[in-house]
Order: C-alpha cells, then structure tokens, then sequence
C-alpha cells in the first residue's frame, strides 16, 4: 500500500529554514520563518502568559478532557476579543481547534458539508495554505485580485471586479488584518463595500484573523470582522492566538461561526462539535486556559495589552527605518509601502532570481516571492539589507 504513495514537495517555509540553519555564515539574516522575533532574535514568552502558566500549574487539579468544542470560557473571551458587541451571542457557535490552522480546516470541512457546490475565493496572493488545504478538502476555488506588485498596494478595483462574478452561497476568504503575505490592508471605505458587495451577492464572508494586535491595535484590527458580523446574517471567522499571546507551539484556534438566528446556530453547533469529534475529538486545552486566564484578569490582561503594544509599535518602527534605508540607497521612494503596510510582512517585489542573490551572495534569507518577515529586521541588519537589495537590482 504505502508504495503507492508519491513525494510531496516540501514546504518552502520549512526547507528556507533548514537552508538557513545549515549556513555557516555568522552575519546571515532569516527574514523568512513566520514567527515573531524580539530585537536579539528571539521569540519570548510574554509576560501576562507565564504569570497565567505560574498560576495554572499552582491550581491546576485535573487533566481531564474538556468539552468537544473546547471551554466555554475560551469562546466567551475570544469572542468579545474579536467581535466585541457586533453580534448577538445566541446567534454565535463555536469550536476549539489545534491552531488557526486547525480553525480553518474545521470550517472548510463545514462548508462542504453544509454547501457542497460552494466555490471558495481567497486573494491572490495569499498564505499558501488557504489553496493547500481547500484543494485538500476537495472544494472548488477560484482567485480575486488583491495586490498590485507595482504601488504595493491593494489593487480594489480588480478585487471588486473579480468579486463580483461570486454566486449566491460562495465563500470568500477575507484576511481580518495584517494581510500575508503582502502586508497591504484594505481602509474602512473599503471594507464597508466589500460588506456591501457580499451582501448583494449573498456570498458568505470567511474572516481569518490570525494577527489581531499587530497592525494598528486590538480595535482597529477587529474593524473589518465586526462590520462583516453587524451587517452580515452569515460569517465564518477562523482565529489564531499564535501570534498576539505568542503561544505558536501550543495550537490555540479557535472556530466562530455567526448563524442567522439562534436555531441555525444550534444547527452549526451540532455540526462542528460532530467534525472536531470526527477529527481528532477534543481540542488542547493547555493554550486556551491561559488566553481565558489573561483575558479574564484584569492586571493580567494590561499586561499582556501593554506587551502586544510594545511588539505592535516595534514593528512599526523597524518598517519605518527599513523604508528610509531603502530610499537612501535607491534616491527614490519605491520601498515607501513598506512604512503603510502592516502586520509582520510585505513583499519588495523582487523577481525569484533577484531573492536567490540575496541569500547566495548576502547571507539574507526570505521566501521567493520576496515575503520578508518585519520582525526578522534589527537596527543593526537594515543597513547592509537596503545595499544587499540595491546590489542585486531591486
């Protein structure tokens, strides 16, 4: 049996790093790994999450499973971390799941049971799994318009025009924020005719937000979730605490599902409780416990709050010199998008040949459709990464 199997290509992520790591050069750069690094490279435990963990392994008394679809307490503080008061909770149902990841698998595997002849839309570009997984899932899909590689910014008109061929009952991928791999974020105007055009087509949005914090703070981020939720009698959002609790090997996601009435709720909680059990029954507890525990305590939750905003303006500022750097270099203000963008990536717009270079002759590492992670950038780097991407003819 297992003979029939074929190779599958690696994933370039992962091959990019093991390419890194087999560098022996000192002065290499990793601008490619999707995790966020603090100035010395690492990637730490925030604060409010050990004190949360401290506390959880003093009171602690069981191990026990919890619920197929997780702790209620994890959905009513994500929930109001995400929606705030959009949305009637009786409308809402939820399902934990082993990561964003595991949040988006969930819906998709919902979206063929509930609407088999659906097509899937999601940007192009977007994060190479959303294809990945659709196609793995065995569900139709198709593409629209997001990113103009010339301004480096959202091409709407194309994306509204592509839109706008959508069916009643299709599934439009929409990143809550920080976009990747581009970085380039649609403005409130334009959320609100997004809204306007999923509406008219009685398409059903499906949000994931997996950066929520790192663009322009916890609020602003939520702005295009919530105008969905408000307006919307359907929405299906995948959320992430990888990223804003910095608790990537813990597999924290989390599965909203926005019904139109209380009953078609249930109905949605029945079936995603039936997929998490199909799937891989009950969902990890350890990381939900310590977002519920931060989120729940009021000096835990400045806490954390403070810490996302220091990582928040960081990054902020690390796009701000890397543009001047850039503009230095080059006498011109092509690279000006990188201090618009948000989130932990843009792209340069760098041909693949022009990627290789920086890696073989420069030691600098990012993915090959020039997706660089902003939080892989230090004050001491910048310098020689605006020459190194002059030298090769960016």
């Amino acid at each position: 049996m297992l003979e029939n199997l074929t190779q599958q290509p690696p994933d370039k992520i992962i091959m990019l790093s093991g390419m890194f790591r087999a560098d022996p050069r000192p002065e290499k750069i990793d601008l490619g790994v999707g995790v966020y690094k603090d100035a010395n490279g690492n990637t730490p435990i925030m604060r409010a999450v050990k004190k949360a963990e401290q506390l959880l392994w003093d009171t602690e008394t069981t191990k026990s499973y919890t619920a197929l679809i997780g702790d209620g307490a994890f959905h009513k503080v994500m929930a109001d971390l995400v929606l705030g008061d959009s949305v009637r909770a009786e409308r809402l149902s939820f399902a934990h799941a082993p990561g964003g990841t595991g949040a988006i698998r969930q819906i998709l595997e919902l979206i063929k049971v509930a609407s088999p002849d659906a097509t899937v839309w999601m940007s192009d570009p977007t994060w190479p799994n959303h294809p990945a997984m659709v196609k793995g899932v065995g569900i139709p899909m198709r593409t629209y318009r997001y990113f103009d590689a010339d301004t480096g910014a959202v091409n709407f008109d194309g994306m509204m025009a592509d839109l706008a061929e959508a069916k009643a009952g299709d599934v439009v991928i929409l990143h809550g924020c920080c976009h990747n791999p581009t970085g380039a974020n649609l403005n409130d105007t334009q959320w609100q005719q997004v809204a306007d055009l999923l509406l008219e087509k009685e398409a059903i949005p499906f949000v994931d937000i997996a950066y929520q914090g790192f663009g322009d703070g916890l609020q602003k981020d939520a702005y295009g979730v919530r105008l969905l939720a408000e307006k919307c009698p359907e929405v299906l959002i995948s959320a992430s605490c990888s990223k804003n609790f910095g608790i990537y090997r813990e597999r924290c996601g989390l599965v909203i599902a926005i019904s139109r009435d209380s009953e078609n709720a249930g109905l949605t909680q029945g079936m995603l409780s039936s997929l998490n059990r199909l799937n891989f029954s009950f969902p990890p507890d350890h990381g939900a416990r310590l977002v519920t525990m931060v989120l729940s305590d009021p000096e835990l939750r400045a806490d954390w709050e403070s810490e996302l905003e220091e990582v928040r303006t960081s990054m902020l500022g690390l796009r701000k010199k890397l543009a001047d750097a850039l503009r230095a270099e080059t006498g011109s203000d092509r690279y000006g998008f990188v201090a618009e963008h948000r989130g932990m990536f843009s792209r340069l717009g760098l041909t693949e040949e022009q990627v290789v270079k920086l890696r073989e002759d420069h030691g600098i590492y990012m993915i090959g459709d020039s997706r660089f992670n902003v939080a892989g950038l230090s004050e001491a780097s910048i310098p020689k990464i605006a020459k190194a991407v002059v030298a090769v003819g960016g």
